[in-house]
C-alpha cells in the first residue's frame, strides 16, 4: 500500500526503530499494524521488516507525509505501530502488584515535567527490572509518542500509574511494608551506604526543584548521590539509573 494506504490516526502509536523493534521482540500479539515509509530500504529497515515477517507480522507501506499525518511531526525514523496500549494503572494495582514481594522495586517521580526525562527514566526502570512507576497526575509529563519514542519500548512494558495524591499513595506502600526512599542533594546518607535490599520505593524529585515537602515528609530516609565533579545534581534520568542500578547490584551481589 503507498500513498492511499489508510490507517486508524486516533489508534495508539509508537514509532521509531528501537522502539517498534521493541515490540517485535516482546510482544508482537499487540501491535495491530506496522507501517514502513516507503522509499526507505537501508540495511537498519530491511532487519526490521525480516524480524516483523518472522514474528508473523504483516508489514505495510505509507508515503512519509501519510506516516508523519498519523504520528505528528516527529522522528519516526520511517516507521509505526498502531498497538493495544498497556491498561493504565492506579494506586491500587501497584498495591496488588507488590504485595507480600521481598524484591519489590518501585519508581516514583515527583513532578518530572519533561517528556524526554519521563521516557529516560521508563527505559531505566525496565532495564533495571521496576514493577511500575508512579507518577502523580497533576503538574507532571504524561505518557505520549515522545515519552514513548525516548523510551525505546519501555513505555509499553513498564506500567505506570499516574495517582491523584502522591503523598497518599507513598503513605499506602509504608502501610504495606515498602521502604519509602528519597533523594536529596543534601542528604547525610551516601546512596552507597544505605540498604537498598528491602521492598523499595524510590522517590526521586522534579528538574531544579527537588521533592516536595510532602513527598520528603513521606519518606523513611533520604540519600543523596555522592558527586565528585563541579555540577551540583544529576539529570533527573541519569540519577534514576543511578538509584535503581546501585539498588539491582545489591540484590544481585
Amino acid at each position: 500500500m503507498g500513498a492511499g494506504a489508510v490507517a486508524d490516526p486516533k489508534r495508539h502509536w509508537v514509532y521509531g526503530l528501537h522502539a517498534v523493534g521493541a515490540l517485535i521482540e516482546r510482544a508482537p500479539l499487540r501491535i495491530l499494524e506496522l507501517w514502513t515509509a516507503e522509499p526507505r530500504d537501508d540495511a537498519r529497515m530491511r532487519a526490521l521488516r525480516a524480524r516483523a515477517l518472522a514474528a508473523g507480522l504483516s508489514v505495510q507501506t505509507a508515503n512519509p507525509a501519510t506516516l508523519e499525518k498519523w504520528v505528528g511531526q516527529v522522528s519516526h525514523q520511517g516507521v509505526a505501530a498502531a498497538v493495544r496500549p498497556l491498561e493504565p494503572w492506579d494506586e491500587q494495582d501497584v498495591l496488588d502488584a507488590v504485595a507480600d514481594r521481598a524484591d519489590a522495586l518501585l519508581l516514583v517521580l515527583d513532578g518530572v515535567t519533561d517528556p524526554h526525562n519521563l521516557g529516560a527514566c521508563l527505559r531505566t526502570a525496565d532495564a533495571a527490572g521496576a514493577q511500575a512507576v508512579i507518577i502523580p497526575r497533576d503538574r507532571a509529563a504524561m505518557v505520549d509518542g515522545v515519552v514513548r519514542k525516548v523510551a525505546a519500548g519501555a513505555a509499553e512494558f513498564v506500567p505506570v500509574a499516574a495517582v491523584t495524591n502522591l503523598a497518599r499513595a507513598l503513605l499506602r506502600l509504608k502501610e504495606q511494608g515498602i521502604w519509602v526512599v528519597g533523594t536529596d542533594g543534601e542528604a547525610a546518607m551516601s546512596l552507597y551506604a544505605a540498604d537498598l535490599r528491602r521492598p523499595l520505593a524510590l522517590v526521586l524529585g522534579a528538574e531544579g526543584s527537588g521533592l516536595r515537602r510532602l513527598t520528603r515528609e513521606r519518606c523513611d530516609f533520604l540519600v543523596k548521590i555522592p558527586m565528585a565533579g563541579q555540577a551540583e545534581s544529576l539529570n533527573v534520568s541519569v540519577a534514576a539509573g543511578v538509584a535503581l542500578f546501585e539498588a539491582r547490584r545489591q540484590r544481585t551481589s
